[in-house]
């Protein structure tokens, strides 16, 4: 079992954040290729309780990345093929994914559902971390448009401490009052952006 240290986690982060070399879109691109049987092309995701990438923030892939690869997220499908990424590769899925147009809400067939969920996140203060938007900053997601089945899940896994790595901490403090109809609402509303 590997034990994941903050040193192990800093070292990835410094490592990670040297502006001395430019990622690399095309090596990128060339390395994503492999996440499109899961995370679908261009990272559009069109599998259930996966996430679409495209268009997330450079940072938030980046770190999301050192997450599993130390072992401080886990995954059984990602676990394997994080492993094999070194800095470098890490870097350039980042850039390659941010650079991609993200996916833009469907039609919304529930807009009484959507204003609860608009509510709940006015009242989460989702915005506070997200942005005005919900298109995310630095190294927090980008939640607009993204999977809305994925939004539960996630919400669910950080409401129950299942979810680790990264914001864990604010995201269970935020997640765990919710009810499961507030969690339905705040998923529908964030995926239909």
């Amino acid at each position: 079992m590997r034990v994941v240290s903050l040193g192990m986690l800093f070292a990835s982060a410094v490592a990670l954040t040297s502006f001395a070399q430019a990622a690399d879109n095309a090596a990128g691109k060339a390395k994503a290729e492999i996440c499109a049987g899961c995370h679908g092309d261009n990272g559009i995701s069109q599998t259930e309780n996966i996430p679409s990438l495209a268009g997330q923030l450079d940072q938030f892939i980046q770190w999301q990345l050192v997450f599993f690869r130390a072992g401080a997220r886990k995954n059984e499908q990602m676990q394997p093929i994080v492993e094999q990424l070194n800095n470098d590769d890490i870097r350039n899925l980042g850039a390659y994914f941010a650079s991609l147009p993200p996916f833009k809400g469907g039609k919304d067939d529930n807009p009484d559902l959507s204003e609860k969920g608009k509510q709940a996140a006015a009242g989460r203060r989702c915005a506070s971390c997200h942005g005005d938007g919900f298109a995310g900053t630095k190294a927090v997601a980008r939640i607009a448009g993204q999977r809305e089945e994925y939004l539960v899940k996630a919400l669910h896994d950080y409401k129950s401490g299942q979810r680790s790595g990264g914001a864990q901490a604010a995201m269970a403090d935020v997640a765990y009052p919710l009810s499961d109809e507030e969690i339905t609402a705040l998923a529908h509303y964030l995926a239909h952006l």
